[in-house]
């Protein structure tokens, strides 16, 4: 028998032969151009650093770009000088590593799933650095550009500063000339193989100039473009999740504002006994109206400081909790204790909360709603109250329980602190003023019983006082929302805030003294009042408390929170439609900001308010009539046009012609602009310019355009078959003229010349 060879050999010849063929294949095309890798490098390590950068709003400081930054420029220093070489051992540690890091990239998202971003930016940056090691052609360094793109992105998903914007900017600057070295590799033009002659291939005026362009077009873009509704995934932004050791005491509410000596005990702001009343002074940081009680005989200012930033699809009024109970001198929610709390739970599985709707016993056929969805980070402490856009549907929270009162303010059995993240889905009714005015007036006997209270001492006196005030309106008032519409006016007009209000005395009524003593308050009496006049007329109404919209930042698309922007508004029920703000104080709005049926331009505005408030107050009153008074005209023609279309056939051929109409007169202005324009370039040359530029321009429209590489003379001979003698001789003398004047420093006769101009437009030539 034949001699056969040990089985075992048999794994080692396999393996020699693949090593073999390996060896036996052809090396890649390497990328030899130093300019494009350095620019590569250079892009991601500025989305590495942005990344890094954007975590610091919404975590803590991740520290990435302390080490991925060296690690990827050794990296890729090693692999440019390793790019002809196979480099089998390095691809293979290159591919465990990866998986490594792909194995702890889903251990995380275990452990957060909530909000992915952060740790899909970690997976990026660490792939990006083992890739680093292994980029020997032109792909590989592409790969590395999406890298850096996708970081980028992430970063500004995750930035809710501008401390973004130089990054971004910056990695637009390097991303420019990256791409035409990139597109010059494509093309197989030889590749600078050193910044010598990158100053041939690339120039710095030009490509500054498009940097400009580009930053210009995309700022017009985003100001322009259509905010259509977004957030249609459901999986929001949220942090990780905050454990809660001990029960959850539902009627508690924890404002360190009123904490005092660090006793613990929240002692109701200057009264030591929880009462709300009493004189007193108010926290330098936190609003004194976050509590189970509000004492409006407090004095004293905040200190500004930035409290949180809201992404919203809608700008409104930040609730966080709402009073029904009027103590004499401020407020308290009656409905406190444990029992007449609802807690609420979550499944284990999701930190989805879904949350009772409090309006939903008062909506009509009707009631139209719209879904906004908001994020709000948390940048300093806060009590443990939520806010939320009224009405909340559903909140993405970081805890495991949370507790909803009778008023709908929602509580944390945490305080919210600095980082904590959470998304809340609010469904909100729309404010139809002539629907309102329908509303019933048969309020059942559960909100007569808490909303229609008046102290005895008062009642009478205030309720004659807003009868005098209805009475002298110039029209009259009877419906229940024009009636708080038009006290909430009268207010602003009639009473004015007072800084140095003197404390209440002990047995002195708020509401009382307002009216009839100091003719006006604090900015919070001014809601505390005409909260108490609707009661006084038989008008259900609450006093509610929470942050105004803010600061809108156009191009981070935060609102921005400050403390100073907590105060308080009157909501009124309106049976079949819900509860519905009024803002009596000076300097505000009547009706506080809420959805509006066309909004997908909102961020322009926005943005025009924002550059607005860096303007002295005359001019930007004056621009904002006017650009108020074309938005006015251009929405009353758009609206016109629109709803010809729905007037049947005769409406669609007469909304046709309109806009056939309007498309002309569009194109004439656009003509006329561009001829304007023309002209006025042309009285800014020399005369002699002038008139061959005419001759030229005169010359393309008759279908003979003048190509660039051509020189004046080799056009005009070019030319002259097609036209008639006497133009070619025109052409050809004009020619002459132009490159004696322009080259040989001779004067021109310029009166000859201009009418051989004259000349040549007055016939077309003769084609042949």
């Amino acid at each position: 028998m034949p001699a056969t060879a040990p089985p075992k050999r048999l794994p080692q010849k396999l393996i020699r032969a693949q090593w073999q063929r390996l060896r036996d294949l052809p090396l890649p095309e390497p990328e030899d151009s130093i300019p494009l890798r350095v620019l590569v490098q250079l892009l991601v390590t500025v989305g590495i650093i942005a990344t890094d950068v954007a975590s610091l709003d919404v975590a803590n400081w991740a520290g990435l770009s302390l080490w991925a930054v060296p690690l990827s420029i050794v990296g890729a220093t090693w692999s440019y000088y390793r790019r002809r070489s196979r480099n089998v051992p390095v691809k293979f540690c290159i591919a465990i590593a990866m998986l490594v890091a792909l194995a702890a990239f889903f251990v995380q998202l275990l452990n957060e799933p909530n909000d992915t971003r952060l740790a899909l930016a970690e997976l990026l940056i660490q792939l990006q650095v083992f890739h680093s090691f292994d980029l020997p052609r032109r792909k590989d360094l592409g790969y590395s550009m999406m890298i850096g793109l996708i970081l980028i992105g992430v970063g500004g998903t995750l930035s809710q500063t501008l401390a973004f914007a130089p990054l971004l900017l910056l990695f637009l600057a390097i991303a420019l000339p990256t791409l035409i070295l990139d597109y010059r590799s494509r093309l197989g033009l030889q590749p600078s193989r050193s910044f010598r002659r990158i100053g041939i291939d690339l120039s710095l005026k030009r490509l500054s100039l498009f940097l400009l362009v580009t930053v210009a077009l995309g700022l017009t873009i985003f100001a322009f473009l259509p905010r259509l509704p977004g957030y249609q995934l459901r999986t929001f932004p949220v942090s990780s999740l905050i454990e809660f050791d001990g029960e959850f005491d539902t009627s508690n509410i924890i404002n360190p504002g009123y904490v005092r000596g660090g006793n613990g005990e929240g002692t109701g702001g200057g009264t030591g006994e929880g009462t709300g009343q009493g004189p007193g002074e108010i926290d330098d940081n936190l609003y004194y109206g976050f509590n189970s009680q509000i004492n409006q005989n407090l004095r004293g200012e905040l200190e500004p400081q930035v409290v949180m930033r809201v992404r919203s699809q809608a700008e409104g009024f930040w609730r966080v909790l709402a009073f029904d109970r009027y103590t004499g001198q401020g407020w308290e929610i009656s409905r406190n204790s444990e029992e007449e709390i609802e807690t609420l739970r979550r499944p284990g599985w999701s930190l989805q909360f879904y949350i009772p709707w409090s309006v939903a016993p008062w909506l009509s056929v009707n009631s139209r709603t719209r879904e906004v969805i908001q994020t709000y980070t948390i940048i300093s402490d806060l009590t443990n109250l939520v806010p939320v856009l009224h009405e909340p549907r559903q909140i993405y929270f970081p805890t495991e329980e949370l507790a909803i009162d009778a008023e709908g303010g929602l509580r944390s059995p945490v305080q919210l602190v600095e980082g904590v993240t959470y998304t809340v889905i609010s469904e909100v009714p729309y404010r139809d003023r002539t629907l309102l005015q329908k509303a019933s007036t048969d309020y059942p006997k559960t909100i007569r019983d808490y909303y229609l209270e008046v102290p005895e001492a008062i009642a009478d006196r205030v309720r004659q006082r807003t009868q005098e005030i209805l009475a002298a309106a110039p029209n009259t008032v009877t419906a229940p929302s024009e009636q708080a519409l038009y006290l909430a006016q009268y207010l602003k007009q009639n009473y004015t805030v007072q800084p140095e209000l003197p404390f209440l005395e002990e047995d002195e009524d708020l509401v009382e003294a307002f009216l009839f003593r100091y003719q006006g308050g604090y900015p919070d009496h001014f809601s505390t009042t005409l909260t108490m006049m609707l009661r006084s007329i038989g008008i259900p109404a609450r006093l509610a408390a929470g942050f105004g919209p803010g600061e809108y930042n156009p191009f981070t698309g935060f609102y921005v929170i400050r403390n100073t922007d907590a105060y308080t508004v009157t909501e009124v029920l309106f049976p079949g439609y819900g509860w519905f703000a009024f803002d009596p104080i000076p300097g505000h709005e009547v009706v506080p900001p809420s959805i509006e049926d066309y909004q997908v331009f909102s961020v322009l505005k926005q943005f025009w308010n924002w550059v607005a408030g860096w303007l002295p107050s005359p001019v930007s009153g004056l621009l904002n009539q006017l650009f108020g008074w074309i938005a006015s005209s251009l929405g009353g023609l758009i609206r016109w046009v629109v709803s010809l279309f729905s007037r049947g056939w005769v409406g669609l051929l007469l909304g046709l012609a309109v806009v056939t109409g309007l498309s002309f007169l569009g194109w004439l202005s656009w003509s006329g602009w561009r001829m304007l324009r023309y002209r006025y370039w042309l009285t800014r040359l020399p005369p002699m310019e002038a008139i061959y530029q005419q001759m030229l321009h005169w010359l393309a429209i008759q279908g003979f355009r003048k190509p660039s590489t051509q020189t004046p003379l080799e056009y005009a001979r070019q030319i002259q078959p097609h036209h008639s003698p006497n133009h070619a001789t025109v052409i050809e003398e004009i020619s002459d003229a132009y490159v004696s004047w322009r080259y040989g420093g001779r004067s021109p006769n310029l009166t000859r010349l201009r009418q051989q101009l004259k000349n040549l437009r007055r016939r077309a030539p003769k084609r042949k």
